[in-house]
């Protein structure tokens, strides 16, 4: 079952593709964190929803909003997937142990090996404000995110 809103956000440290440690909880009292969990780098789904992110990137940036983007993919390919597409966010990589992160929001789907579309915003708090999770193939719709966080102030 996937973490809801009103929850406190499950803490983790994950390597982002610089093999950089980022921790949660690092965020608490500063900024809030939009969590946004992806099957994997270089599909085209997944492709499109963070280039949408990277294009409208302005937008939390000026809400102070930390976007962390997480998946089973390893760092090094997750590496080459953001300098191909040149976002500027963090790219997590949730790929040992396998999954670890993704469980813990439960969007995980351990049949296929991979993070479904789940999206969690975390508020300076560490409490979740605001959480969807997407069927299979279904893309996301990125307004739900942008007015939760307009929300937020």
């Amino acid at each position: 079952m996937a973490v809801e809103v009103g929850q406190q956000a499950p803490d983790f440290t994950l390597n982002d593709y610089n093999k950089q440690e980022v921790t949660l909880s690092s965020f608490r009292g500063q900024k809030p964190v939009l969590l946004v969990f992806y099957p994997f780098a270089f599909s085209g789904i997944c492709q499109g929803e963070l280039c949408q992110l990277r294009d409208e990137f302005a937008e939390y940036e000026s809400e102070n909003v930390q976007v962390l983007g997480i998946s089973v993919d390893t760092p090094f390919s997750l590496k080459a997937w953001a300098q191909q597409q040149g976002y500027q966010f963090p790219l997590l990589s949730d790929f040992w142990p396998h999954g670890e992160v993704a469980k813990a929001y439960g969007v995980f789907n351990a049949d296929a090996g991979l993070a479904v579309r789940g999206t969690f915003l975390v508020d300076t708090d560490g409490v979740v404000r605001f959480a969807e999770v997407n069927a299979p193939g279904e893309p996301r719709d990125q307004e739900a995110w942008k007015k939760a966080v307009t929300n937020l102030t």
